[in-house]
């Protein structure tokens, strides 16, 4: 899923480089080639029984099987902000990398505090004729190589602790208002935005189920199995220390070695 919204080219998944994510989703399934699995779209999971080990989908079929690999991945964290919804496509952003040339000349406003909210400001300084990256906390998360190549940025502005209220506008982003360090409510004008302030997983179908961290990140052991025998997690949806393709790929591959060898320990 996250693979079709990243819209970079993709250099760091071992042996193999693209132009995007869906370059990569497409290669992926090409790999699968002849093999005997059956592929199910354009519909959705709607309940997950992990004990039973079934899977319900919203037009009213039910899978079951041995083994469950549950790879759901993460969602971005939105602001829960007015006007985040209603200027969606209309201003604020989908992506930095894909809408570089649309910035030219303007005004963006970058949220968040890690490696993708530094790493945006970096691509779309490029373009833009302004960019002000706001976080809500006076010390960021993302790499010190991003910080220091920001420094280097003249037309961008951190502003530090910046607690986003809400995205205004008419039929497109105008300001952005924000509290700053004393309280005080500041419009800052605008005319894009993108949001980047962290994930969430996309456990919500099974995580009272089997065991979760505090944040909902599905708990694995080393072979890739939660709390639950038999049943699997892979990918973004563990937290995994490196969130990466490569590290996705790992536990699927894991967690495929492990299932199989069950399997023919049985016959």
């Amino acid at each position: 899923g996250q693979l079709l919204w990243t819209h970079n080219p993709i250099t760091n998944h071992l042996g193999v480089s693209t132009a995007n994510g869906r370059e990569m989703r497409d290669m992926f399934v090409r790999q699968l080639g002849n093999r005997e699995f059956s592929l199910v779209t354009g519909t959705r999971v709607v309940q997950v029984d992990v004990d039973a080990k079934t899977a319900c989908l919203e037009d009213g079929r039910t899978f079951e099987a041995e083994f469950l690999v549950l790879a759901t991945g993460v969602s971005r964290r939105r602001l829960g902000i007015p006007g985040e919804s209603e200027f969606a496509g209309k201003g604020v952003l989908e992506s930095g990398v894909k809408a570089k040339a649309e910035v030219a000349g303007k005004r963006v406003v970058i949220v968040g505090g890690g490696d993708a909210a530094v790493e945006n400001a970096l691509i779309l300084s490029e373009a833009a004729a302004r960019v002000f990256l706001l976080h809500r906390r006076d010390e960021f998360t993302a790499q010190r190589q991003f910080l220091e190549a920001l420094k280097s940025r003249s037309n961008v502005e951190v502003i530090v602790p910046a607690h986003v209220n809400s995205i205004l506008g008419d039929e497109a982003v105008r300001t952005v208002e924000f509290t700053d360090a004393t309280g005080e409510k500041i419009s800052l004008q605008a005319d894009n935005v993108l949001l980047r302030v962290g994930v969430n997983p996309n456990s919500d179908l099974f995580k009272s189920q089997v065991d979760t961290d505090s944040r909902g990140f599905v708990l694995i052991g080393s072979e890739c199995e939660t709390s639950v025998a038999g049943v699997f997690a892979a990918g973004d949806l563990t937290a995994p220390l490196s969130p990466t393709i490569s590290s996705a790929v790992g536990h699927g591959a894991t967690a495929a070695k492990v299932i199989a060898s069950r399997l023919f320990s049985k016959q």
